[in-house]
């Protein structure tokens, strides 16, 4: 059959039918292990119980209708959201992805500055839409329209030097920096570098952004990366891990910001599905302390990879997991794959294996992959 698909995308020749926890299987009934969560997206596990059933009763209530009706959906899913993560204080905006979160924290930056120019990171992805695209590093990925359409300064992560000179610009609305960088390679603002900024920002009447789009949701072992730090940001962007897989986005306001009529808006953002999944997910979190296994599991991934010939460094934090080698390892992820069935994933740098799993990953899926992982490096180094 002709492929009637814009064809964009590398795959591999797997399908899924169905999947469960931490697992998937194939058409075939294959099983495979995800160790990457479709880009860090699955918080909960595949087909949690408690997901499925809110989602399955809220299906036979009412699907969507627009944001032109009072949700008590929304407001349930505020109030959970601003409590587990210690936001409370904060108002939130719902959206329906990352890039839609970045692209309207960059508007709120830059209406309560009147300014339009952005710091942003070497190595940072924040989006593929418009404002979001300028912001991300490799500019591999904007068209001629996304080019320049507002001024970005990109900057070295943790130069402390070069980033006081820079915010002292007149011309800065915002600073937006990942909580650990995802597609970049998961290198890590320093909790010091974190501290200065915001403190820099205070001081300069600049708007922090933490984008915690794949770091956040208790992947690290905090709710957000950067509460590592001890600090806060004026708006903290949401999305993969908030829906359990159901597209969801969303911002974390700081009362500073003032909320007039019109001045964001989205048709999709916050429907009545997308809430029922993100309530379900930050229900399984708290009852089944999630962020309290993603640090756990993330240490035993540490100790597990710690003294493997081969490898440079292990990054990240918690479930938010790099294995940087002194080689490119998509020969290695590949082997992995169809050699032991377990997903993992890649980034900008070619030498670091990305690891997102769901969040209640177990000891035994760790084993499982690190003796893969070990099997097929001997003969290669």
């Amino acid at each position: 059959m002709e492929n009637k698909l814009f064809d964009v995308y590398s795959k591999y020749a797997i399908t899924i039918d169905s999947s469960k926890g931490c697992y998937l299987f194939d058409k075939q009934g294959k099983e495979y292990i995800d160790l990457y969560g479709g880009h860090g997206v699955i918080s909960i596990g595949h087909g949690h119980p408690h997901y499925v059933e809110t989602l399955k009763k809220q299906l036979d209530k009412i699907v969507f209708y627009s944001n032109s009706i009072e949700m008590p959906l929304q407001e349930e899913l505020a109030e959970k959201l601003t409590t587990i993560s210690g936001y409370t204080n904060y108002s939130l905006f719902l959206c329906n992805s990352g890039a839609e979160a970045n692209e309207n924290a960059l508007k709120l930056a830059s209406f309560k500055t009147s300014k339009k120019s952005v710091i942003s990171f070497n190595n940072s992805f924040h989006g593929r839409t418009a404002a979001a695209t300028n912001v991300t590093y490799n500019q591999k990925i904007a068209a001629p329209i996304n080019k320049n359409n507002y001024p970005v300064y990109f900057l070295e992560l943790n130069d402390e030097q070069s980033f006081i000179e820079t915010i002292q610009k007149e011309d800065i609305a915002a600073v937006i920096i990942e909580g650990i960088q995802g597609v970049g390679g998961l290198d890590m603002p320093s909790e010091s570098f974190l501290q200065l900024i915001e403190k820099e920002c205070k001081k300069n009447d600049v708007v922090l952004i933490l984008d915690e789009i794949q770091s956040g949701y208790g992947r690290t072992g905090q709710f957000f990366a950067h509460q590592h730090a001890g600090i806060k940001a004026g708006l903290i962007t949401m999305a993969k891990g908030m829906g359990n897989g159901f597209p969801i986005g969303g911002i974390l306001i700081s009362p500073d910001f003032e909320a007039k009529k019109g001045m964001l808006g989205t048709t999709f953002g916050g429907n009545h599905l997308a809430c029922t999944a993100a309530i379900a997910v930050l229900d399984v979190i708290k009852q089944e302390n999630l962020i309290d296994n993603a640090a756990k599991m993330g240490s035993y991934f540490q100790k597990a990879f710690k003294d493997i010939d081969g490898i440079v460094q292990i990054k990240g934090k918690g479930l938010m997991m790099g294995t940087e080698l002194t080689f490119p390892i998509s020969d290695l992820r590949n082997l992995i794959l169809l050699n032991h069935g377990i997903f993992t994933g890649n980034s900008d740098n070619p030498n670091v294996i990305r690891i997102l799993p769901p969040l209640n990953v177990t000891t035994k899926e760790i084993d499982l992959f690190v003796k893969a992982f070990q099997m097929e490096l001997a003969p290669i180094l």
